[in-house]
């Protein structure tokens, strides 16, 4: 019986728990062949990126394993699929698990959400997944999220994608728990602050941390349903379709109007 090839990435790098876990969990599916893929750095933040001013390079770290030196997530699966993956696409791409949350406008920032995004762009179906974290737990709890994904990527390796081209599946997992329901939800509203932090070094030079923002939402008007910051508040996994047109489609008549 063929294989179910799963390409796994993520932007907490290749060492990473998450990362980890992932794979060990996708890899206690039946007839899969679980490949990853993942920076050699942490690129969190690195939004969907792609290295053009220097070369790249595959370093094997174990059995169907690789770091690629230097790159971003959306790298990890460019150059995956032209070399690796070159005479057959891989069935799923599935990028994190992410230390940390990836909801609302974040998703725009994320390199977790990006690897995803990448993989869409060439046909491939994709899911990108976010443990939201208790920072004083350094290290993380990611059994509720490894089993999620097991029972996500099972439905779908038995079926179908849920989600039409170029859309992918984006799932933040609360914290602290062992099971929880899933809710299907839409991408939150953030509010956003700066917050950067002055240092300097022994010499006296000044250089800036940026800072971290508390995870402020609130509903949007005129959308039925919850938001991911919701769920996650109410103790739920979240679950939300995220497509890549970014055409702001009720905005179109009135930019014709402001134009003429």
């Amino acid at each position: 019986m063929k294989k179910y090839k799963i390409l796994v990435t993520n932007d907490d790098g290749y060492e990473a728990k998450g990362l980890l876990c992932l794979a060990e969990a996708l890899k206690e599916l039946d007839n899969v062949e679980v490949t990853v893929v993942a920076p050699a750095n942490e690129k969190s933040a690195c939004g969907h990126s792609l290295t053009l001013t220097r070369p790249l390079r595959f370093v094997s770290v174990g059995d169907d394993f690789y770091k690629l030196d230097d790159g971003t997530p959306a790298d990890c699966v460019y150059l995956s699929l032209s070399t690796m993956f070159e005479n057959e696409k891989p069935d799923l791409l599935v990028s994190g698990i992410n230390r940390g949350s990836n909801m609302g406008e974040d998703t725009t920032y994320s390199g977790t959400v990006a690897g995803a995004m990448e993989a869409v762009l060439h046909d491939i179906p994709a899911i990108a997944i976010s443990q939201v974290m208790d920072f004083t737990d350094p290290c993380g709890d990611f059994t509720l999220a490894s089993k999620t994904i097991k029972k996500i990527v099972q439905k779908i390796k038995d079926g179908e994608f849920p989600l039409p081209h170029r859309e992918l599946l984006n799932i933040n997992i609360p914290a602290n728990l062992q099971e929880a329901k899933m809710k299907v939800t839409y991408v939150g509203y953030r509010f956003y602050a700066n917050d950067s932090h002055l240092h300097r070094n022994p010499r006296g030079e000044e250089f800036y941390w940026l800072g971290l923002h508390p995870l402020n939402f609130a509903p949007r008007d005129g959308v039925d349903g919850m938001s991911d910051y919701e769920a996650i508040k109410k103790g739920m996994i979240s679950i939300s379709p995220i497509m890549l047109d970014l055409t702001a489609y009720n905005s179109i008549t009135r930019l014709k109007n402001w134009i003429n």
